[in-house]
């Protein structure tokens, strides 16, 4: 069912475009052209309102309707799936029209815009999960939303605003958190405790507070930083006691330990093991050095090692000479 869906819209969609090319009277007053646009706006004709707007605005660029018809033109992008030049056409009025009274809904939909840019048709039919896709849209729509209210905080489209922040200010964290766990299976353990950190920081109040405190007790867990993960163990079982990660008190990794050990060492589970344990301090590159020297020395022919060595014995001995050996430069010796 979700492909015939699918497959309709894409047909509507193709048809659209081919017969949307629609051609004006020259002759049309402004005040036709603007009633004709408010006409498709209200049969929910978007893409010939926007073709009608952009005539009055073009055709009469200081009449009556020219402001008006610039922020409905926003209006009209938006519900006809335009978001660019929803906010294109929403900065363009604000930029031109600063002080005008209903210049808040320009900010309005211009977040708006932002906010269903990453839900498209698709998404409607699609159980997409919004928390592991770009955050770029997300970020944009909140921080044209916070202008809204902090501009302009007795709009009347501010309370609705608010509410989209929360909803947006949740969902980047949750993003947040998704990058840390897949830190923590790629064992890039530091930068897993930095997002958990930052959402800990960053992004209080939100549902995504408790999963930053336990990526970062598992992150430091991993780096054996046994005291900042103590600390975050405690805060995290302290405000919130039900956390999934907590099993009867104790805390419970995510992510299993990853293993190390060679193809061979796994397929004959352990009987055979390519590599041992590395001594502390030691790694694979440094016993990698050491070896090759080993090897360097044990292939340096005898005669060289027996000349070397009878420089060697020489050289101790000549350090052993008197003072009178060296004036005479071993003549007397």
């Amino acid at each position: 069912m979700q492909v015939r869906h699918l497959l309709l819209i894409a047909i509507l969609a193709l048809t659209a475009a081919c017969s949307s090319k629609e051609v004006l009277d020259e002759n049309l007053s402004e005040t036709e052209l603007y009633q004709q646009a408010q006409s498709d706006l209200d049969n929910k004709s978007y893409t010939s309102a926007v073709t009608k707007l952009r005539a009055l605005e073009s055709r009469y660029p200081f009449g009556r309707y020219a402001e008006q018809a610039q922020l409905e033109l926003v209006y009209a992008y938006y519900k006809n799936a335009e978001p660019e030049a929803a906010r294109s056409a929403a900065e363009r009025f604000i930029r031109l029209h600063p002080q005008h009274q209903n210049v808040d809904y320009a900010y309005y939909i211009k977040g708006l815009a932002s906010f269903d840019q990453d839900r498209g048709l698709i998404a409607r039919f699609l159980p997409l999960d919004m928390t592991k896709r770009d955050p770029g849209a997300a970020r944009d729509s909140y921080n044209e939303f916070a202008q809204l209210t902090s501009r302009y905080p007795n709009s009347r489209y501010a309370p609705d605003a608010k509410q989209r922040m929360i909803y947006l200010r949740n969902l980047l964290a949750a993003y947040e958190i998704h990058v840390a766990h897949y830190y923590l299976t790629r064992q890039a353990y530091v930068a897993a405790a930095n997002r958990g950190r930052y959402v800990v920081e960053n992004f209080q109040e939100t549902p995504s507070v408790a999963d930053g405190l336990a990526v970062m007790t598992e992150a430091y867990q991993r780096l054996t930083l046994d005291e900042l993960a103590a600390t975050s163990l405690e805060t995290l079982t302290l405000n919130y006691p039900d956390h999934p990660s907590l099993v009867d008190g104790k805390f419970v990794p995510r992510e299993e330990e990853s293993d190390s050990r060679s193809w061979l060492a796994k397929a004959t589970l352990g009987l055979i093991e390519s590599d041992t344990p590395l001594p502390p301090g030691e790694t694979r590159a440094s016993q990698d050095v050491i070896r090759q020297y080993e090897d360097a020395a044990e292939q340096i022919p005898e005669e060289l090692k027996s000349t070397s060595e009878d420089q060697a014995s020489q050289a101790a001995q000549g350090s052993k000479r008197s003072w009178f050996s060296y004036m005479t430069f071993g003549l007397f010796d």
